[in-house]
């Protein structure tokens, strides 16, 4: 801890901070342009281990809980990715890329709630923060690369013309 404040102060600040970090970081990358969030780079590209998103069902069960998981984007005026609105493949591809921008955000998350360790003393409030920071992004971070695989797998069939339907993925 930088600073020396009272248990009360270091509530008040984590009460007011924690959100406001969230919330931020999430409105920040809410305005970033799509373009800058490309699914085939190092960083977003889908791997063969996620088998287009079976891996995430197999091992985090994500089906069940992802629908408990708010999207923050449409307070923003972001890109809503609760549902699938449309097979279109341009929606899909801009679907995918807002996939890439909601992960990225959830990252940038992280070391933003680290940020509380300036006034939260250590060892114990300091190492909760610090796990927090991490499981309360991990299942957003689960659920963007998940949707991703999945509609990245769907995304050639529908371009053919060849795939009636594509699942609700949010």
């Amino acid at each position: 801890m930088l600073l020396e404040l009272s248990n009360l102060w270091i509530v008040i600040l984590n009460v007011i901070g924690v959100p406001a970090i969230h919330l931020g970081i999430s409105w920040i990358f809410t305005r970033m342009p799509r373009s800058r969030f490309h699914p085939d780079s190092f960083w977003f590209r889908t791997r063969a281990w996620e088998d287009g998103g079976a891996f995430y069902q197999k091992w985090f069960r994500i089906r069940q809980w992802k629908g408990l998981l708010p999207d923050a984007a449409p307070w923003f005026d972001g890109f809503a990715k609760g549902k699938l609105k449309d097979q279109d493949p341009d929606h899909l591809r801009d679907f995918i890329s807002e996939t890439c921008r909601g992960e990225l955000a959830h990252y940038a998350q992280i070391p933003g709630i680290w940020l509380t360790l300036i006034w939260n003393p250590w060892p114990v409030a300091a190492v909760v923060m610090i796990v927090y920071a991490v499981l309360s992004n991990l299942p957003c971070i689960l659920l963007q690369r998940f949707t991703r695989a999945r509609l990245l797998r769907f995304l050639p069939d529908v371009e053919a013309g060849t795939e009636t339907t594509v699942e609700s993925s949010g």
